[in-house]
C-alpha cells in the first residue's frame, strides 16, 4: 500500500498555501473586568461587553476613532452582544438579562427568567425574531424566543438530551443562525438545531465536552469548546453530525468566528488563536499574546479585521480583561484610571440627624448610622451599643449624687451640670465610637460624622486630656477605660472579632446554585458557598464559603448574665430540634408560609386579629379593643402575600439595616418621641427630663441586647443546629415520607401535603398540568414555594409556584440566602424579647403609646427582594411583646428559622431582658456591686 501511495504521488507536489499573517495588536491594557463578548456593524462600529466587578457591566464602543465606556445603569455580568447591521444592539447576561440598546438608550427586556438564570447568548435574524439561551450554572438549559411582542420559553427535545444524575439537562451557552436554521450549543457536547422555525432537535457531536460557541459562514458551521482538550467541530451535513477538525494539541476553545468565504478564527485557552484556511485549522502565528486564562469570544468585521476578547474567565474571577485585534491598526481603548476617591466628608443630613434630642439621643443616632454603614454583624453591633450606652451613662452618673457608674464610677460637681454632662457624654461617646468604627466598613465616613458632630457642638475632637476634673477629661477617661476593657472582654476585637475557639465544620458547604446537597449530620448547620455574596444592606463581601460569625461570642463579658453554679450555659434552652419527625413538621410550616407569599387571600393584620400571645407561643388572636383607648382596632385588610413579604423584609435587619439590636433602639426612640408620652421611670414617680430618660433606657436596653447576643450565640455554638435551607433540600432529595407504597418513599423525606409538597408523576407533569414545566423530573419531590429572586427586582415579582425541593430558596436575596451562623436559637427572637421586656419595665406598660405601634410600607415602594407590596401594608402592634413576637415570626416567613428557634429564643430573651432591667436598676439607685 505504501508503494502504491508513493508511486501515485506527483514528483513535485504543490505545497499547501500558507495563509497570510495578520498584524495583531493589543487594543486594551489589562482591565478590571473580563471582556466576554464582541460584535459590531463594521470596523468603525464595534461593541465589546463584559463582567461587572463593582462598576456595573463593562460595555465598550468603538466608533472608528476612539473607544468609550457606555454605562448601562444596571448591575450584573454581560456575557454576549449581537449587533444588527441596521438595527439595535442586543446584550445578554446574568439575572435573566437581555438589554436592547437603540438611539442611545438601554432597555431591559422582560424575560421569562429569574435572577438565577444567566443568559449566555443572544442572536436574531431580525429585531422581531430573537433567540436567547442560557442556564443555571451549567445545567437547566433554556431557549427563549422573542416574536416582536414578548419573550417566551421554547420546548426542548427532552427525550434526546443527556441528563445529569438527578435528571436535569445540560446548560446552553450560545445561539447563532443562518436565518432559516438556528443552532444552540451547550454542556455535555450538546448541539441543537431548528430548521425553518420548527422544533429543535439534537445533532450528534461525538463529544461530551462543553461546547461554548457556534458560528458559521460560507456553508461551514463550526462549534468550539472543550474541557481537558479543545474541540473544534464542523457540521458534516451529509452525515448528519458534527465531526472533529481540531489539530493535535488544540487547547480548550471558547470563541469562533467564520467569514463568508469559509475562513475563520477560534480563540481560547491562554490566549491561543487558531485559524481556518483552505478547510484546515492551525495555530495562528501572533505578534502579541494575551496574558489571560482564555480569549472568550471572537468576531470578524466586514472589512476583514479580527477581534478577540477575554480575561480570567475559567477560574471565575472574571477580571483581567483583554481585547486583541488582527488587521489594520486601530485606536487603543483608554486605560481604566481608578477614580480619585472623593474626600471623605459626612453628609450634611448625618452631622446631627436629631438636633432637638438630648445629647445621648444625638450620639445614639450617630451610632445607628455607623451600624448602617457597616457589615451587619449583630453581635458586634450589640456590644458597641452597650458600651457606648455605658459610656454615656457613666458620664451622666458622675454628676448624680446616687447613681453608680458601670465602668467608671466618679463623683463630680459643676456650676452648670447640664453643660458639664453634655461635654462629658460627648467625649466619652466620641472616644469609643472612633475606636470601634475606625476600621469598619464605612468607617472613614462614620469617623468624619463623629468629628463633624463634635465640632458642631463646639468641642475639640483631638483634645485627649484625661487628667483633672474637667468634663472632657472625665469623658476621655471613661472612653479610654471602656476601650481598654474591650481589649480583654473575649470579643477578640483587636483581630476583627475572629473566632478564638477553633471551630470546625461538620458538614461540607452547600453550593447554593446547585441542587446537590450532602449532609454528614442533617441535624447540624451547614455553611453556604455563594458565587456572589452581598450583605443585606448592599455591601459586597468575599464570595465562596461562609465563615461563622460569632463562634466565640459565649466568651464575651456580659452586662447582667451570671453563670449558674457549677458552670454550664448562661440560660438553659432545653433540647434543640433534631432531625426527625418533629423537625419535619416545622419544615412544613416554613414551606407553608413561603407558599403564602404569593397568596391573594385577604387577612386582617391589625392588633384586633394578631398578637396577644403567651410567652414563647403563637396562641393569641389579637385583642377585642385597644387596651389604652378602650376602642376597637380598625381592621386593616391586605393580601396575605403582601403581609408576609413586608414582614420578612422589615424585621430582617431593621428598616435601614441597623441590625436587630439597633432596630430596637429605633423603636425605643420612637416611643420617647410619641406625642403625650410621659417619661416616668418604671411608670411611676416624677417625669424625667429627656436626657435622664435616654441614658437610663439606653443602658438597660443595650445591656439587654448585648446579653441577648451572648445567650443566643452561646446556644448556637452549643448545638450548631441546621437551618431550613439545608433541611428542606436534603429531605426533598431523600424523597417523601408519607406513602411507603408510593414513589420516592424515604422515611426521612418530606411529608406529602397536597398543594404544598408533592411527587411529580407522569399525570401531574403532562402538558397543561401543574408540574408540566418539571416533566423531566418525574418521581422527584416538589414544593409550592417562592420561585426565587426575579431578574429585575424593581419591576418584577418572583411569585410562588412549583419547584423542586432540592432547589428551594428562602425569601431572601440570592447573594445572601441565610446568615453565617447556626439556627437554634433565633437571634431576632432573643434580641427582640429582651428589648420588649426592658421597654415594658421602664415605661411601666407593655403597650405602645396609645396602644398602637405601626410601620407603613407604601404600595410598590418598599420591598427590595422583588416589586411590592401591591397595596399599602401597615405592620401594627398593641404591645412591645407583639412586636417582638412578630420579629421572631418574620424569620419563618423569610425561610431563615424553624419554630423552636423562635419560641425558645423568645423565652431566653425574656430572661435576659428581665435580668438586664434588674441590673440596670442597681446602677440607677446606687446599689450596684462594684
Amino acid at each position: 500500500m505504501l508503494g502504491a501511495l508513493l508511486t501515485g504521488c506527483p514528483d513535485n507536489p504543490e505545497p499547501e498555501p500558507t495563509p497570510q499573517p495578520l498584524a495583531w495588536a493589543t487594543v486594551t491594557q489589562v482591565r478590571p473586568e473580563a471582556l466576554l463578548g464582541i460584535s459590531g456593524r463594521s470596523a468603525k462600529d464595534v461593541w465589546a461587553v463584559g463582567a461587572d466587578r463593582g462598576r456595573g457591566p463593562e460595555v465598550l464602543h468603538f466608533d472608528g476613532t476612539a473607544w468609550t465606556e457606555v454605562p448601562t445603569g444596571l448591575r450584573g455580568d454581560l456575557w454576549w452582544v449581537h449587533a444588527f447591521s441596521d438595527g439595535p444592539v442586543l446584550m445578554s447576561g446574568g439575572n435573566a438579562t437581555v438589554l436592547r440598546y437603540e438611539n442611545g438608550t438601554f432597555t431591559r427586556m422582560h424575560t421569562p427568567g429569574l435572577a438565577r438564570h444567566t443568559v449566555y447568548g443572544v442572536w436574531g435574524s431580525r429585531p422581531d425574531d430573537l433567540y436567547a439561551v442560557g442556564a443555571i450554572s451549567d445545567r437547566s438549559g433554556f431557549i427563549w424566543h422573542y416574536d416582536g411582542t414578548q419573550w417566551s420559553e421554547l420546548p426542548l427535545p427532552l427525550a434526546d438530551l443527556p441528563r445529569t444524575a438527578d435528571g436535569d439537562i445540560p446548560g446552553f451557552f450560545k445561539v447563532w443562525g443562518t436565518g432559516s436554521d438556528v443552532y444552540v450549543v451547550g454542556a455535555r457536547g450538546v448541539v441543537l438545531r431548528s430548521r425553518g422555525g420548527g422544533a429543535f432537535s439534537v445533532i450528534p457531536t461525538g463529544t461530551t465536552s462543553r461546547l461554548f460557541t457556534v458560528h458559521g459562514g460560507g456553508g461551514v458551521i463550526v462549534a468550539v469548546g472543550g474541557e481537558g482538550q479543545g474541540e473544534i467541530l464542523e457540521l458534516d451535513e451529509a452525515a448528519g453530525r458534527f465531526v472533529s477538525r481540531a489539530p493535535q494539541g488544540c487547547p480548550l476553545m471558547q470563541g469562533v468566528s467564520i467569514s463568508a468565504d469559509g475562513t475563520g478564527w477560534a480563540t481560547g485557552f491562554r490566549g491561543e488563536i487558531y485559524r481556518r484556511s483552505e478547510g484546515k485549522w492551525a495555530q495562528a502565528d501572533l505578534d502579541v499574546t494575551a496574558q489571560v486564562e482564555s480569549l472568550h469570544a471572537a468576531w470578524t468585521d466586514p472589512e476583514g479585521g479580527v477581534w478577540a476578547v477575554g480575561g480570567n474567565v475559567l477560574s471565575g474571577g472574571l477580571d483581567a480583561g483583554a481585547l486583541l485585534h488582527g488587521g489594520a491598526e486601530v485606536a487603543l481603548a483608554p486605560a481604566v484610571v481608578p477614580p480619585t476617591p472623593p474626600a471623605v466628608v459626612c453628609p450634611a443630613s448625618a452631622v446631627d440627624p436629631r438636633p432637638s434630642g438630648s445629647i445621648a439621643r444625638r450620639w445614639n443616632e450617630q451610632l445607628l448610622n455607623a451600624i448602617r454603614r457597616d457589615v451587619p454583624r449583630p453581635t458586634v453591633h450589640a456590644r458597641n451599643l452597650y458600651h457606648v450606652s455605658a459610656a454615656m451613662w457613666d458620664a451622666w452618673a458622675a454628676y448624680d449624687a446616687t447613681a453608680d457608674g458601670v465602668f467608671v464610677s466618679e463623683r463630680h460637681t459643676a456650676s452648670d451640670v447640664a453643660t458639664a454632662r453634655t461635654e462629658a457624654i460627648s467625649y466619652a461617646a466620641y472616644r469609643v465610637l472612633v475606636h470601634r468604627y475606625a476600621k469598619a466598613t464605612g468607617g472613614p465616613t462614620s469617623e468624619a460624622c463623629f468629628r463633624a458632630f463634635m465640632e458642631r457642638l463646639g468641642y475639640a475632637p483631638d483634645d485627649t486630656v484625661t487628667t483633672g476634673d474637667s468634663p472632657r477629661a472625665l469623658g476621655n477617661r471613661i472612653g479610654q477605660a471602656i476601650i481598654s476593657m474591650g481589649a480583654d472582654d473575649g470579643a477578640n476585637e483587636q483581630n476583627d472579632y475572629k473566632d478564638t475557639t477553633g471551630f470546625q465544620f461538620v458538614n461540607a458547604p452547600l453550593v447554593v446554585e446547585t441542587p446537590a446537597v450532602t449532609l454528614a449530620d442533617p441535624s447540624v448547620w451547614q455553611p453556604l458557598n455563594l458565587a456572589v455574596s452581598v450583605t443585606q444592606n448592599g455591601i459586597l463581601t468575599a464570595s465562596g464559603v461562609q465563615g461563622y460569625i460569632g463562634a466565640h461570642w459565649r466568651n464575651v463579658t456580659p452586662f447582667a448574665l451570671k453563670r449558674p453554679d457549677g458552670g454550664g450555659l448562661y440560660l438553659d434552652p432545653g433540647a434543640p430540634p433534631v432531625f426527625g419527625a418533629e423537625l419535619r413538621s416545622h419544615v412544613v410550616e416554613v414551606l407553608r408560609k413561603e407558599s403564602w407569599l404569593g397568596s391573594d387571600e385577604l387577612m386582617d393584620t391589625s392588633p384586633g386579629s394578631l398578637g396577644n400571645n403567651s410567652l414563647g407561643t403563637n396562641d393569641g388572636s389579637g385583642r377585642s379593643v385597644n387596651p389604652v383607648t378602650g376602642q376597637p382596632y380598625a381592621q386593616h385588610l391586605v393580601r396575605r402575600g403582601d403581609f408576609g413579604r413586608v414582614l420578612a423584609e422589615f424585621w430582617a435587619d431593621g428598616p435601614k439595616s441597623e441590625t436587630p439590636p439597633g432596630h430596637w433602639n429605633v423603636l425605643a426612640n420612637g416611643v420617647a418621641d410619641a406625642p403625650g408620652f410621659s417619661r416616668r421611670l418604671f411608670g411611676t414617680g416624677p417625669e424625667l427630663d429627656p436626657l435622664e430618660w435616654d441614658v437610663k433606657v439606653y443602658l438597660a436596653l443595650n445591656g439587654a441586647v448585648h446579653d441577648a447576643a451572648i445567650v443566643a450565640w452561646e446556644v448556637k455554638r452549643a448545638f450548631v443546629a441546621a437551618r431550613p435551607l439545608s433541611l428542606i433540600r436534603y429531605m426533598g432529595k431523600l424523597g417523601q415520607s408519607t406513602d411507603p407504597s408510593g414513589p420516592a418513599y424515604n422515611p426521612d423525606g418530606l411529608p406529602l401535603v397536597p398543594g404544598l409538597i408533592e411527587v411529580i408523576t407522569a399525570e401531574s407533569s403532562a402538558p397543561g398540568q401543574r408540574h408540566a414545566h418539571l416533566a423531566r423530573f418525574v418521581g422527584q419531590v416538589v414544593v409550592h414555594a417562592w420561585r426565587g429572586e426575579p431578574g429585575d427586582r424593581k419591576n418584577e415579582v418572583g411569585g410562588s409556584g412549583w419547584i423542586r425541593a432540592v432547589e428551594w430558596m428562602p425569601y431572601q436575596l440570592r447573594t445572601f440566602v441565610t446568615p453565617a451562623f447556626p439556627g437554634f436559637i433565633s437571634g431576632h427572637s432573643t434580641f427582640s424579647r429582651s428589648a420588649a421586656e426592658v421597654l415594658t419595665a421602664l415605661t411601666g406598660s407593655e403597650y405602645f403609646p396609645g396602644g398602637l405601634g405601626e410601620f407603613v410600607a407604601g404600595a410598590n415602594a418598599y420591598l427590595t427582594f422583588e416589586r411590592g407590596p401591591s397595596t399599602e401594608v401597615r405592620l401594627q402592634w398593641a404591645s412591645y411583646y407583639d412586636a417582638a413576637d412578630q420579629a421572631g415570626q418574620s424569620r419563618l416567613w423569610g425561610g431563615i428559622h424553624v419554630t423552636p428557634d423562635d419560641f425558645v429564643g423568645r423565652r431566653l430573651g425574656s430572661k435576659a431582658g428581665l435580668s438586664a432591667v434588674a441590673r440596670a436598676r442597681t446602677f440607677f439607685d446606687g446599689t450596684a456591686v462594684p
